[in-house]
């Protein structure tokens, strides 16, 4: 372990380049993205909205959230205020019991059967849950209002997301003593436009507030934050995360001006670069050659800029660039990125780590 200004920071079973990817993956049946899945130095549990609706990210978070409805024929989800105020006195009484936030097997069977596996011989594992900005600027009341425009709603919303992450995280600790829990934000892209009325004022405090309740209550989980879009970095960078896992092929040149960024990795912490791309027309003729030329370029930004570039490696992981579910031949073109990835890794480890 390296420690770092206080912080204990596990980069030897994190960081050296090891293989790991965000949850959702675009198969229709449970064997062929647990095999993918697990063939990465750090597994997850996949994430499977094509084959069943309850799979999806959002469906997934909302079990046992008072006053939702979920309609699966139609594919939709939102929360009915007077369904809320009936259930709330029974989610009360149980908001202190982690069991009761568990994810069951009927919004996940990935995740029941990655359970049942042995993980113990791996360096870390993977979970991954939904943000509470990204969630409650999507799930809407009956007024077609995003929830977390109500404050009362909101409060609650973000104390549900430390729940359900510290339940999952007591699951997967019994797997494996060193786990990593994403918190997915692919809302905060949208935050930063000026098109919601959720201020990123407001959103930098809450956020913020979460991460510190989370740190609280288990200071020995690395905090991550998973995003493909292009947020406000510097609030990122500056947030009290561990692990920050962006999409470097679209972001990578412009994350790495940032002060922020060479700040982040001064201080121990780690950048998950998706750096392969899981689309097929992005795949063609590219090679693992290219994509480490590409990752060394960014890389050598930094480097410019004062940051070793030992501790870079140290503190790196490689993941895809993105999750692919609605675009052309998604499974072959995740499968194709996943295989890339791995001989990238694999190369990149021959050159700096044996």
């Amino acid at each position: 372990m390296l420690e770092i200004k206080g912080e204990i920071i596990m980069s030897e079973e994190l960081g050296n380049l090891q293989t790991i990817a965000m949850g959702i993956m675009p198969h229709q049946d449970l064997e062929r993205p647990m095999d993918l899945a697990m063939g990465l130095d750090i597994p997850f549990w996949p994430q499977l909205p094509k084959m069943n609706y309850y799979e999806d990210m959002y469906v997934q978070f909302v079990d046992k959230f008072p006053g939702i409805v979920i309609d699966e024929e139609e594919k939709k989800i939102w929360l009915e205020t007077e369904r809320f105020y009936a259930q709330l006195p029974s989610f009360i009484e149980n908001s202190n019991n982690l069991d009761y936030f568990k994810l069951s097997e009927d919004f996940s069977v990935s995740y029941s059967d990655f359970l049942e596996k042995d993980l113990s011989d791996r360096q870390a594992i993977k979970g991954q849950i939904i943000g509470p900005i990204s969630f409650g600027l999507r799930i809407c009341d009956e007024d077609r209002k995003p929830i977390i425009y109500n404050d009362e709603l909101r409060v609650l919303l973000f104390d549900f997301t430390k729940q359900k992450l510290l339940a999952q995280y007591q699951d997967l600790k019994e797997k494996n003593e060193n786990v990593i829990i994403h918190i997915d934000e692919p809302g905060l892209e949208m935050l930063f436009t000026g098109v919601t009325g959720y201020t990123s004022g407001t959103a930098k405090g809450d956020l913020q507030g979460l991460l510190t309740e989370i740190r609280a209550e288990a200071p020995e989980i690395p905090l991550a934050i998973h995003l493909c879009g292009k947020p406000d970095w510097d609030f990122l960078l500056q947030a009290e995360i561990d692990i920050l896992s962006f999409d470097a092929c679209s972001c990578g040149s412009a994350v790495v001006k940032y002060n922020s960024m060479v700040e982040f990795i001064e201080a121990g912490k780690i950048i998950s670069w998706g750096i392969v791309p899981t689309k097929l027309e992005e795949l063609e003729d590219l090679t693992a050659d290219k994509v480490i030329e590409n990752l060394e370029e960014l890389w050598a930004k930094l480097v410019e800029r004062g940051v070793s570039k030992e501790q870079i490696i140290a503190q790196s992981q490689l993941a895809p660039a993105t999750c692919n579910i609605s675009q052309g031949d998604y499974v072959s073109g995740v499968e194709e990125g996943f295989k890339l990835l791995k001989e990238v890794s694999e190369k990149l480890k021959s050159k700096y780590l044996d």
